[in-house]
């Protein structure tokens, strides 16, 4: 991992660079990635058949629901309990978040209203093939169950067309039936263009790796894709000479376990504490099956840092604007009430960020990547589009128009203004 001092004349520059560095290896839009895209479009499930045997050795596009129910009867009863658990908490969660429609009448009985309305159609995507997240399911459809989008489908690639069961049993939880076994960019294409076999969607969302965001950055325009970049995970502790090293390298290495492009940076202004979280980090991986993984990302993204001073873990946070944000300091008090760039802020030692992944309530598709500075996570907010209802009177137009028809000649835009003169002149 590499290692920062913010005594070093060229610190800023030192991180900018590191973070700058994995920034680009996640927007680059590979010319592959476009040409896939284009293949779907235009040739529809024969290019998406073509590319699901390619990638991930798969014949199946629409997996048959005896398929489905069987492996969702295979499921240890155990993982069900759990899953069942993690829905109830997510979605009383989620159901808080519900909007209230605005309606306003004026003193000249002009009635304004502002109503949210659910998204008609979305798609959810669904890592799998390598590694397969039913808590993805989750944090992905309820939001959406809650807003009362109508249709909800899941894409989600299997290795040689055989999904997870438990992403299964979670889609089934959620309600979803309408499940196809694909993946990567040729996914993106065709719930984004159509083929025969699959209507396209309103919106996109869900996690995916490198080629599955800048697929999702190509057809943005074409289909609603977040606000937020859901890239490759990242974690940002801060820790001090309370901490449990052991806990902290624990919560590195499960952020680093999911994607070689993961981020894990810990900033402490205890430079002891960095040096027994290294040599535990180095113990740990021994014991983990993703060994290879999480060491990869920590040796190319993996950055621990010696800061001294309050005030610049705060500015260097923020700077860094990371996707999860773990507060594992005694005065977290003092200090997340100045944190304004992050996905989810974790606060105190028992508030393990591998928890927010599952079954606390909060959701865990949250922005990456330095965005965190723009935009937030995914909400119910999300599956809804906004819009303005104007019913003006008589008199309103009259009180009113006066003054919209000096700013529209004003603004050059002479149409405007007798299309307004037009309703107020008296016969």
């Amino acid at each position: 991992m590499k290692i920062l001092n913010y005594k070093s004349k060229n610190f800023d520059k030192l991180l900018d660079n590191l973070l700058l560095k994995r920034k680009k290896k996640l927007q680059s839009n590979s010319v592959s990635v476009i040409k896939i895209i284009q293949d779907v479009k235009k040739n529809g499930d024969k290019a998406l058949l073509k590319y699901e045997r390619r990638f991930n050795k798969n014949n199946i596009i629409v997996p048959t629901s005896k398929k489905i129910n069987q492996k969702i009867k295979s499921l240890d009863k155990k993982v069900k309990r759990a899953i069942d658990q993690a829905y109830d908490r997510i979605y009383k969660f989620h159901s808080l978040q519900k909007f209230k429609n605005i309606s306003y009448t004026d003193k000249y009985k002009n009635k304004l209203e502002y109503k949210y309305i659910p998204l008609a159609s979305v798609a959810l995507y669904v890592p799998g093939s390598t590694a397969s997240y039913p808590s993805s399911v989750l944090h992905n459809a309820i939001p959406a169950i809650v807003a009362g989008v109508k249709r909800i489908i899941m894409i989600n690639p299997g290795y040689k067309g055989n999904q997870n069961p438990a992403v299964l049993y979670a889609a089934k939880k959620c309600g979803i039936s309408e499940i196809y076994s694909i993946g990567g960019p040729s996914a993106i294409s065709a719930v984004t263009y159509g083929t025969k076999k699959i209507k396209p969607v309103d919106k996109i969302v869900g996690p995916g790796n490198a080629y599955v965001s800048a697929a999702q950055r190509y057809v943005s325009g074409d289909i609603g894709i977040p606000s937020l970049t859901a890239g490759p995970s990242e974690v940002l502790i801060v820790a001090d000479k309370n901490s449990n090293p052991e806990w902290v390298a624990s919560d590195l290495i499960g952020q680093a376990e999911h994607d070689n492009l993961a981020q894990c940076i810990l900033i402490s202004k205890d430079k002891s504490l960095l040096d027994k979280v290294k040599i535990e980090i180095q113990k740990q991986l021994k014991t983990i099956p993703r060994a290879s993984v999480a060491r990869k990302s920590l040796i190319n993204n993996g950055i621990l840092i010696y800061i001294g001073s309050d005030s610049k873990i705060i500015s260097t946070t923020n700077k860094i604007a990371p996707e999860h944000l773990e507060l594992n300091v005694k005065n977290y008090k003092s200090i997340v009430k100045s944190i304004k760039n992050s996905g989810s802020i974790c606060l105190g030692k028992y508030a393990a960020m591998a928890l927010t992944d599952y079954n606390v309530g909060s959701n865990h598709v949250l922005p990456t990547n330095g965005s965190s500075k723009y935009s937030s996570g995914i909400s119910v907010n999300e599956f809804y589009k906004r819009i303005s209802y104007i019913n003006l009177s008589k008199k309103g137009i009259a009180s009113l128009g006066p003054a919209a028809i000096t700013l529209a000649n004003y603004e050059g835009l002479h149409a405007h203004a007798q299309s307004i003169i037009k309703r107020i002149r008296r016969k």
